[in-house]
């Protein structure tokens, strides 16, 4: 008759639990994993799916009783640290977000917004339009699986039951000033594109006062932004990818920041 002890079936839980907790983190906040529109079954099934393959490969977990105080610390820790990766990610998008956001005001667009279902609020349709360009490119280069692949590398860098150090949660807050760096870059040739239009226009109303600016403008500004739109996408996915590169560092500094 097979006999499980409490012992062996704590350890098969630890063994489970804490690993799956933080790859939920990152599904919960990772680009792609923690999108608004997968439902919340498919992402705990993939969570699970993920901890159940990479569960032979990762070390041994700590020896803590399922039923303790204790063991729901490191639950909610290991939570944390995966949303913390995914965090770190998610800002790499928000620059785009960023710059979409810029783009489409400058372009007169900022009144068209559209129910962005990747934020869960509204959204600009240049924002929108990039937003998805920028997934499509993540999803193309693997993105996805090299974000697997260093959450579970995180378990022996960062070790279940190790406390991570404050200066972590520092860095994300720092990574915001390199969202709005990156996204001002993003946008800064349409940006000064439309400037120099807008300042052709304002010249052009004052040598013929007659003009009316705002029936001729709009069109003018318009044809402009998409034009140059269009010409920048032949190097929008090598941008991207050095945004990905930004956002991977990231990672892996968060993950040093913890290890001190």
């Amino acid at each position: 008759m097979l006999s499980v002890t409490s012992a062996q079936l704590d350890a098969w839980l630890a063994a489970l639990m804490f690993p799956l907790a933080r790859l939920l983190g990152l599904v919960s906040a990772a680009p792609l994993f923690g999108n608004r529109m997968v439902p919340v079954r498919i992402r705990l099934a993939v969570g699970m799916a993920m901890a159940m393959a990479v569960l032979p490969a990762l070390p041994a977990m700590p020896e803590v009783p399922a039923d303790s105080m204790l063991a729901l610390a490191i639950l909610a820790q290991q939570a944390f640290i995966g949303i913390a990766m995914g965090f770190m990610m998610r800002l790499m998008f928000a620059a785009v977000d960023v710059a979409g956001e810029m783009i489409g005001l400058q372009m007169g667009l900022s009144f068209a917004v559209f129910f962005s279902p990747q934020t869960g609020g509204q959204t600009s349709v240049i924002a929108e339009f990039l937003g998805l360009l920028t997934l499509l490119v993540f999803v193309a280069m693997n993105g996805h699986l090299m974000l697997v692949n260093v959450v579970v590398a995180s378990f022996e860098w960062l070790p279940v039951g190790k406390l991570p150090r404050g200066e972590g949660w520092m860095l994300i807050a720092s990574y915001a000033a390199v969202m709005f760096a990156s996204g001002l870059l993003l946008a800064l040739p349409m940006v000064a594109a439309l400037l120099i239009t807008n300042t052709a226009l304002g010249v052009l109303t004052r040598a013929a006062p007659q003009l009316n600016l705002f029936a001729v403008g709009f069109p003018v500004t318009l044809s402009v932004g998409f034009v140059v739109l269009l010409l920048s996408l032949g190097s929008f996915a090598p941008v991207l990818q050095r945004i990905f590169e930004s956002g991977f560092d990231g990672i892996d500094r968060l993950l040093r920041a913890f290890v001190g």
